[in-house]
């Protein structure tokens, strides 16, 4: 009898021993997540003369939302170095906490002044891949070779792709693994023509993100203007505007978990 009472303590502390091995591995595996973040180097808003880049609120939200659960962030633009602001993004009435929160950033603000260029970016070395919208992606991520490849090797090697708002039209001649464009019969969604419309910009960008979605065989939906909405198909994330941002991002750490 005090054999069996000295064997269940000695198999009752293994297996204690080993759950709580379990959760500092867990815990390890959630701090050694690496996202990559993708933003747009254009900062020129057609023939308009007025000044575009990254939407702030598009990449705060989902900024923090990840490196506050222990994810590793790096940045990326196609030309390196500082990523323009878009600047309509940066006023009192588009400000949030976490919009607020990064301009008291210090290290935010390096981050987003020394990106690095898209080209010495190695899909192998990330989890995961965001793209945070501003009308700026229309112009280069969009067309941008080392993009629409970086996006393809992540879909290949099954990573989550997350985009948000205008950040979609980083997708337009993105292929699957099929050689089809990826978003054919996925469930996708992003910046709504009725949204483009409200800020009148409909006839200045160089194609409305919603009609490129549906050309390419997307199973485009979307919610209310302005609404949150967010829709996963697979590992491809897409989020409907700036609203959406925050959601996308939770979504994305729910795949890495």
């Amino acid at each position: 009898m005090k054999y069996l009472i000295i064997l269940a303590i000695g198999l009752s502390t293994i297996t204690a021993s080993s759950q709580g091995n379990k959760e500092i591995k867990n815990s390890k595996n959630e701090k050694d997540m690496k996202v990559l973040f993708v933003l747009t180097s254009h900062d020129e808003l057609g023939n308009t003369g007025e000044k575009t880049g990254f939407w702030v609120e598009e990449f705060a939200s989902p900024y923090y939302t990840l490196l506050d659960k222990g994810a590793k962030v790096t940045v990326a633009t196609p030309k390196g170095g500082k990523a323009p602001i878009d600047p309509n993004s940066d006023t009192e009435d588009n400000q949030t906490e976490d919009t607020k929160r990064f301009h008291k950033d210090e290290a935010a603000q390096k981050v987003i002044n020394n990106t690095v260029k898209l080209d010495e970016i190695d899909s192998n070395d990330f989890d995961a891949v965001f793209y945070p919208g501003g009308h700026g992606p229309l112009w280069d991520l969009a067309n941008d070779g080392t993009s629409i490849k970086l996006i393809e090797n992540f879909n290949q090697q099954e990573k989550p792709i997350a985009f948000v708002c205008h950040a979609p039209a980083a997708l337009k001649d993105v292929k699957g693994t099929d050689g089809e464009p990826l978003v054919k019969g996925k469930k996708v969604t992003g910046f709504t023509n009725t949204e483009e419309e409200a800020v009148e910009l409909t006839e200045v960008v160089p194609f409305l993100v919603e009609d490129m979605l549906k050309k390419n065989g997307g199973v485009y939906s979307k919610g209310d203007d302005w609404a949150e909405y967010v829709l996963v198909d697979g590992n491809l994330i897409t989020g409907q505007n700036p609203a959406s941002s925050g959601l996308v991002a939770e979504k994305l750490y729910d795949k890495l978990k």
